[in-house]
């Protein structure tokens, strides 16, 4: 008997490249800090599944960075999820995924945020649905346009054995997803944002999010080897710290991913690990005309097309 053409979802297949990717990131991560180790908290959900958190501090490099895996499931969707998926309703689900922040010491090195997830809902005499989902974006302090062309230029590397259209439709998608609606404003230069994935087929879709989930540190880490050593002082400081504001209003007010690991009953404190160690607000904060944090919401903060740019 010959394989179906479009076999159903390895869920196994799925969660043990989850665990590989969490695993490689934490050591690349804990590599290029030089001076801390992740801890490791596992925790349990009480409605179904749970997952493993690991967390690093107070590193030379990394004032804290987390990383993520979660497997959940429940017999019932909550509002955040059929809202967007009407058809869900009345289905059991099983959700899993990698998610990670990194809050860089230096504010010359961005922060950067990561997820691949897995989602599939089903019911008894009927077909699952599942997708695949994810991406990664980078949120700079102070700009530099060699860091913004390869970030781009690394996620249209893994995005074209899958189509010339993908790069900019997901650029595109990422752009209007991390947009501060209420200050009118991007919250960084942008990268990959996909949702709803399941065409062609299982492998095609699972392949992507593995080159997505792959491609992350590709694309982070060499920019942090360029910056980690550069001098700063209370002035990058406080301006690093102002900043952070807004990626903590844009995960409370805006983040579907927040929204839905609250209203699943998740554990919080891996929900928020995203969240920085120390952020400030002002009133009223305007840069200094033709300063370098100017030049961050002047240059960087519109959307542009970095594949074009030259030194």
């Amino acid at each position: 008997m010959s394989a179906p053409v479009n076999p159903l979802p390895d869920i196994a297949e799925v969660k043990t490249f989850l665990l590989s990717l969490q695993a490689r990131i934490c050591q690349q991560l804990a590599d290029a800090d030089g001076g801390a180790q992740f801890k490791q908290d596992q925790w349990l959900r009480e409605e179904g599944g749970g997952g493993q958190s690991r967390v690093l501090t107070g590193g030379k490099v990394f004032e804290q960075a987390g990383v993520n895996f979660s497997h959940v499931s429940g017999a019932t969707l909550p509002a955040s999820a059929t809202a967007h998926r009407p058809e869900l309703a009345g289905r059991s689900f099983q959700a899993m995924g990698v998610s990670l922040v990194i809050h860089p010491l230096n504010p010359y090195v961005p922060t950067s945020h990561a997820n691949v997830r897995f989602f599939i809902a089903e019911k008894p005499g009927e077909d699952p649905v599942w997708w695949f989902g994810g991406g990664f974006d980078l949120t700079p302090y102070y700009g530099f346009e060699q860091d913004a062309r390869h970030w781009h230029q690394t996620a249209a590397r893994l995005c074209k054995p899958f189509g010339d259209d993908v790069y900019p439709k997901y650029k595109k998608w990422c752009d209007n997803y991390f947009f501060l609606k209420h200050r009118n404003e991007a919250r960084g230069i942008g990268g990959l944002f996909f949702d709803d994935l399941n065409t062609p087929d299982f492998a095609q879709s699972f392949a992507f999010m593995q080159a997505v989930g792959n491609g992350f540190t590709e694309a982070y880490l060499p920019i942090v080897e360029r910056r980690k050593h550069l001098a700063w002082g209370d002035r990058q400081r406080q301006f690093q710290l102002y900043r952070r504001g807004r990626y903590v209003e844009f995960n409370l007010v805006w983040d579907r991913g927040t929204l839905f690991g609250l209203q699943t009953g998740g554990r919080t404190e891996s929900i928020l690990m995203s969240m920085p160690p120390l952020v400030r607000w002002e009133y009223g904060f305007e840069p200094e005309a033709d300063s370098p944090e100017a030049a961050l919401y002047r240059d960087f903060l519109p959307v542009r097309d970095w594949l074009q740019e030259t030194e």
